[in-house]
This record gives structure tokens, sequence and C-alpha cells, in this order.
């Protein structure tokens, strides 16, 4: 057997060797913490880009033009829509509609939200089957939803206009009138997400510590008095996220007072004198009713700033009464 022996020269190669392949070791674990945090996160900016950014864009490139949804035709007409829009009674009537229906269904929505959640947070009997209870209506079908209210709220056979005859009130014609299709729908809306929200809120109640209901109790204050000192201030974050993001589905509401009225269906009026057409009906009615692209992205675009400005002012409203409280 023969022994070879290393040179100088051969453990400087082998150093050298050595050496450079931690420096390459040490170069990647800089690039790996460097860049890997952008890698993860990519994919939402991806997405994020080709269907929230870009259509955004496209729609504002739109509505600066005259544009035909049928026949394509465009023409640059710049700011024109947007000015028309500003001196339309209709997109003021829509905008007070929206802003009425946004009103009289978040507000008693997230208030019976907190207060069905107080109750589920409780030791009730069988709490797994009210829970999964109170989140039905938002799985059934919106459309189905808004076909029964229809029918609930009917002028001649409605269950409504019965049960308001039995204790002497004359039937109401609920669609016939501002004030009544505007209750109709907000019962719809509040009925369908009230569930929803109430479990968010439970899920928040649930993560509060037990042992300040149990230092509260041996001061001697009640459950109301804890429900309002303890249970509200700790869910702030939830109650805040559920405020903006129920302004944003309520100054968007489509579906369900598109659909009450079954004899407008498709026409996006809103009723006989648009007495609950909303501005996202108002845009559908334009856009795919009279085929008006650029102003249909008009509305759009002053309905995304709309929604921007009411949320960051909820936002603003909500964190300054929690830090006041």
């Amino acid at each position: 057997m023969t022994l070879r022996v290393q040179s100088p020269g051969d453990v400087g190669r082998g150093g050298g060797a050595r050496e450079e392949r931690r420096r390459w070791r040490l170069r990647l674990l800089r690039w790996d913490t460097k860049y890997t945090p952008y890698l993860i996160i990519a994919p939402f900016f991806v997405i994020f880009g080709i269907f929230g950014l870009y259509p955004l864009l496209f729609t504002g490139w739109v509505s600066l033009n005259d544009w035909h949804l049928i026949d394509g035709a465009t023409r640059f007409v710049g700011l024109d829509n947007f000015s028309v829009l500003l001196s339309d009674p209709n997109f003021y009537n829509a905008l007070l509609n929206t802003f009425s229906l946004f009103l009289m269904s978040t507000i008693p929505q997230l208030l019976l939200a907190l207060g069905l959640a107080a109750l589920l947070d409780r030791g009730l009997r069988g709490r797994m089957f009210w829970r999964a209870g109170v989140l039905l209506p938002n799985v059934i079908s919106v459309a189905a939803v808004a076909l029964v209210f229809a029918q609930l709220f009917g002028r001649d056979f409605g269950v409504v206009n019965y049960l308001l005859g039995l204790v002497g009130i004359d039937p109401v014609d609920w669609r016939a009138n501002t004030w009544s299709s505007h209750i109709a729908v907000s019962v719809m809306v509040i009925w369908r997400w009230t569930g929803y929200n109430a479990l968010l809120y439970l899920a928040a109640m649930q993560a509060v510590p037990k042992d300040r209901y149990e230092s509260a109790m041996l001061d001697g204050a009640g459950r109301w008095r804890m429900f309002w000192s303890i249970t509200v201030p700790s869910i702030r974050p939830t109650i805040i996220f559920t405020v903006i993001t129920s302004t944003i589905g309520g100054l968007q509401l489509f579906t369900e007072p598109q659909l009450f009225d079954p004899g407008g269906t498709g026409t996006g009026t809103g009723g006989s004198d648009r007495q609950f057409q909303t501005l996202t009906m108002y845009m559908y009615e334009k856009g795919f009713r009279l085929f008006d692209a650029g102003y249909a992205a008009a509305i759009a675009w002053v309905l995304f700033l709309v929604v921007l400005m009411v949320a960051i002012v909820n936002f603003v409203l909500t964190r300054r009464i929690a830090k006041g409280s």
C-alpha cells in the first residue's frame, strides 16, 4: 500500500475551495434573507395586479371614452362622462338610495350581531347547533333569499301584510314607495348577514381572557357592565373589521334590490320610479341595458371613490372611539 502525503500546495488548494464554498453559502444566505420574503408575498401582488389593479385602471380609461359596448365604437371625450354624471338627477337619486339602504341595513345588522354573539357566548344547551344555525342565511343563495323575501313583502298575498292586517294596519305596497321598499330590502340584508358577523364577534369574544370577567365579578360588576367595559373594548379590532367590510358591501348593494322587483329584473331601474335603485344598479342599467360602457365606467369610478372615502371615515371614527373608551 502506497501512502500519499499532501503537499503544501494541495492543502492550499483544498483550503481555497472550502473558503470559496463558505463564501458562496454566505452569499446565498444573504440573498435568501433579503429576497425570500418578497418571493413569498409576490403571488398576491401578481394576482392583485391582474384581477384588481388592471381592471381598475382599464375602467378608468374606459370612463374617459364614449364607448359603446355592442359595436365597440370608441371616442375619447376626456372628463365629459363625469361632467354629465355630476349633473344627472338619476345619479343623485341612486346615491341617496345607496346611503339610505346602507344605513338602514348596516347599523341594525352590526348591533344585532353583537347581541347575538353575546347570547351564543353563554353556556347554552346545544351551542354548536345554534352557532351553525346563525350561519345558515349566509349559506343560502342570495337569489333564493331575494325571491322568498319578495313573496313575503308581496302587496296582495304577502305574509308581512297579512300579519299587519291582524293588528289593524292596512296593507302596504312595499315596492311602490321609497321608505317601504328600503325597509323591505334592509330586512333582507340584515337577515342574510347578521349571523355571519355574529360568528366573527363570537370568535373574538372567546379569545378574551376569562380572568378579566372573574376580577370584574369580584368587584361587583354586573353582566351588562362587563359586556360594555370588558367584552366590547376587547374585540375592537373585530368590530373595526366588520364596520369596514359592511360599509364596502353596503355601498355596493346590488342583488337584493335587483331581485326585489320581479317585474323589473334585468332592467336595473329599481322600481317604477327608481325608488330603490342603487349606484351599482344604475351602473348595470347604463352598461348592460343601454350599453354605454363609458358612462357606466364613470359611475364605477365614482362609486369606488365614495366607498373609499366612507371606509376611511369609518376607520378613523372607530379608531377614535376605541381610543377614547
